[in-house]
C-alpha cells in the first residue's frame, strides 16, 4: 500500500509541478502584456522591471494554484483510468477513496501552506508592487501623466492627448489647470505641444509649452475693477514652467503605503475591521444628532405658565379678541390649548411666505448635507466591505484547492482521458466558471449588493456540491449523467400512455 501511495503521489506531483510552471509562464506573459505600456520607454533599469514581475508572482499564484490543482487532478486520474490502472486497483480491492488517500493528505497540507502564503507572502508582495509603481510615477514624471485624463501634481492638474518620443518626453494638446492656495482653479494654460526636460542634478522638471494660450482670473477686492477686468488672457509661442518632483533620487523599493486591504494579514484585518466599524458608527451617530438639532425635531416642548394659559382661554371667549389673535403674530407661549386649526393661519400673509421660504432653504441645505455625507459613508463602508472580503478570501483560497481536487480527481476518472488535450479543455472551462464567479462576486460585494462573506465563498460554495456529485459518480463507476436511464423512463411513460389509450 505504501508503494502504491508513493506511486500515485509521485505521478500527481509531477503533473502538479509541470502544470504550475506552464501556467505561471502563461500568466507572467499576460502580466507583461498588461503592464507593457507603463514601463516601455520610461528609461527604467532592467533590474527594476525584473523585480516588479518577481513581486507579481505571489499575486499570480492566487490565480494559478487553483487551476493547477484542478488540471493536475484531471491529468493524473484521467491517465490512471485510460491505462486501466484503476481497473487493476479495483480488482485488487482498492477503492477510489483509498487511492485518493495520500493525495487527500497532501491537499490538506497544501491548503495550510496556501493559507500561510495568502496571509504573509501575498500581502508583502502587494505592498512591494503598489509602492514600486507609486515611486516610479514620482521619479519618472512622464509615467505619472496619463493620456486623456487629468493627472494631479503639486498645485496643478495636467492633461495630454498623446505622449511620444524618447521616454515619452513630448506631449500633444496640453491642458494645465493651476490652483490657488485654497485649491481653486484660477489659471488655464492650453498648448498644442509640450516637452519635458529633466536633469539628474536638479529636482525640477522643466515643461516647455509651444503655441498656446494663457487664461487667468483676476482676483481683486474692488468690485468695479473686477467688472472691468474679470480675467487676463494672452497668446504665447514658447512658455516655460517648472514642476517640482519631490524625492527625485529615492529608492524605487521604498515602502511608504501599507494601509490597503490586500497588504494586510489576518490579525491586522481583524483589528482594522473593528476600528472601521466603530468609526463608521461614531460618524453616523454624530451626523444624525447634528441633523436632528438643525431640524429642531424631537425637541422638548417648553412648559407654559398656567397663568398665561388661563389668560388666553379667557380671551378666546371674546370673538373680537379671537379675530385679533388670528390676524396677529403669536408666540408659542400664547397659543391657546384648544387651537386645532392650521398653524400658518396664526401668521400674516407676508410672514407665511417668509416661513415657507426659510423652511425650503433649511430642507434644501439639510438634503445637500445628507447627500454629501452619503457619498462619504458609501466610500467608508466600501473600505470596510473590502476588508471583510479580503479576510475571508484568504480562507476561501486555501479551501478552494481541496474542493477543486475533489472536482478534478473524480472527473479524470470519469472521462478516462490523459494528456493535455481534453483534460486541459475541461480544466480551463471549469476554472473559468470558478474564476468569473469569484470576480463577479467580488465586485458585487464591494458595492454592497451581496454580503462580502458570501462574495468570498461563492465560488467554493458552488464547486463543493459539484465535487460531491462527481465523487459519488466516480465511486460507483457511473458517467457524468445517466442519459440511458432517462431515455428508458421516457419510453416507459409513452408505452404506458399508449396502453391506456388502447383500453
Amino acid at each position: 500500500m505504501k508503494l502504491l501511495d508513493r506511486y500515485i503521489l509521485s505521478r500527481f506531483l509531477y503533473n502538479f509541478l509541470s502544470s504550475f510552471v506552464i501556467l505561471m509562464f502563461i500568466f507572467i506573459f499576460q502580466t507583461i502584456w498588461l503592464f507593457i505600456d507603463d514601463f516601455a520607454g520610461k528609461g527604467l533599469d532592467i533590474m527594476i522591471i525584473g523585480k516588479f514581475f518577481f513581486y507579481m508572482m505571489p499575486s499570480l499564484t492566487e490565480k494559478v494554484l487553483p487551476l493547477t490543482v484542478l488540471l493536475a487532478s484531471i491529468l493524473t486520474f484521467g491517465t490512471f483510468a485510460e491505462n486501466y490502472e484503476f481497473a487493476a486497483m479495483k480488482a485488487s480491492g482498492i477503492s477510489l477513496q483509498r487511492a485518493m488517500l495520500s493525495l487527500i493528505i497532501f491537499m490538506v497540507f497544501l491548503g495550510g501552506v496556501t493559507f500561510y502564503f495568502a496571509n504573509n507572502v501575498i500581502p508583502a508582495s502587494e505592498q512591494k508592487i503598489y509602492n514600486m509603481r507609486r515611486n516610479i510615477a514620482k521619479v519618472k514624471p512622464a509615467a505619472a501623466i496619463e493620456k486623456g485624463v487629468f493627472s494631479d501634481f503639486e498645485g496643478m492638474s495636467i492633461k495630454v492627448d498623446d505622449k511620444y518620443g524618447e521616454k515619452d518626453r513630448f506631449l500633444k494638446n496640453v491642458i494645465i489647470h493651476q490652483k490657488t492656495a485654497t485649491n481653486v482653479n484660477s489659471t488655464v494654460i492650453k498648448a498644442k505641444t509640450g516637452e519635458l526636460i529633466s536633469s539628474e542634478d536638479s529636482e525640477l522638471i522643466q515643461l516647455v509649452l509651444k503655441d498656446g494660450h494663457y487664461y487667468r482670473d483676476i482676483i481683486d477686492k474692488d468690485s468695479d475693477s473686477k467688472r472691468k477686468y474679470p480675467f487676463a488672457k494672452s497668446k504665447f509661442d514658447i512658455y516655460r514652467m517648472n514642476i517640482e518632483v519631490p524625492e527625485m533620487e529615492q529608492d524605487l523599493e521604498e515602502e511608504n503605503v501599507s494601509n490597503r486591504e490586500k497588504m494586510k494579514n489576518v490579525s491586522r484585518l481583524l483589528k482594522d475591521m473593528d476600528s472601521l466599524e466603530q468609526d463608521n458608527k461614531r460618524i453616523v451617530t454624530a451626523f444624525s444628532k447634528n441633523i436632528v438639532n438643525r431640524m429642531g425635531a424631537f425637541s422638548k416642548i417648553p412648559k407654559i405658565d398656567s397663568a398665561v394659559v388661563k389668560k388666553v382661554q379667557q380671551r378666546t371667549r371674546d370673538t373680537t379678541k379671537t379675530q385679533e389673535l388670528t390676524n396677529s403674530s403669536v408666540t408659542n407661549d400664547t397659543v391657546p390649548e384648544e387651537f386645532t386649526g392650521d398653524i400658518m393661519d396664526l401668521f400674516k400673509e407676508y410672514q407665511q411666505g417668509q416661513i415657507i421660504n426659510a423652511a425650503k432653504n433649511s430642507v434644501s441645505n439639510i438634503m445637500t448635507s445628507i447627500d454629501g455625507k452619503k457619498i462619504e459613508m458609501d466610500k467608508r463602508y466600501e473600505i470596510h466591505r473590502r476588508h471583510i472580503f479580503s479576510l475571508h478570501d484568504k480562507y476561501a483560497l486555501a479551501l478552494s484547492c481541496i474542493i477543486l481536487f475533489f472536482v478534478g480527481a473524480p472527473l479524470g476518472a470519469i472521462i478516462r482521458k490523459g494528456g493535455i488535450g481534453l483534460p486541459m479543455v475541461v480544466a480551463i472551462l471549469l476554472f473559468l466558471v470558478y474564476y468569473f464567479l469569484g470576480v463577479f462576486a467580488e465586485n458585487y460585494s464591494y458595492k454592497g449588493n451581496i454580503h462580502p462573506i458570501l462574495g468570498a465563498w461563492l465560488s467554493s460554495m458552488i464547486m463543493l456540491p459539484l465535487g460531491i456529485y462527481l465523487t459519488q459518480r466516480a465511486t460507483t463507476d457511473r458517467g457524468m449523467m445517466s442519459f440511458g436511464n432517462g431515455f428508458d423512463r421516457i419510453k416507459k411513460l409513452f408505452k404506458k400512455k399508449n396502453k391506456d389509450e388502447e383500453q
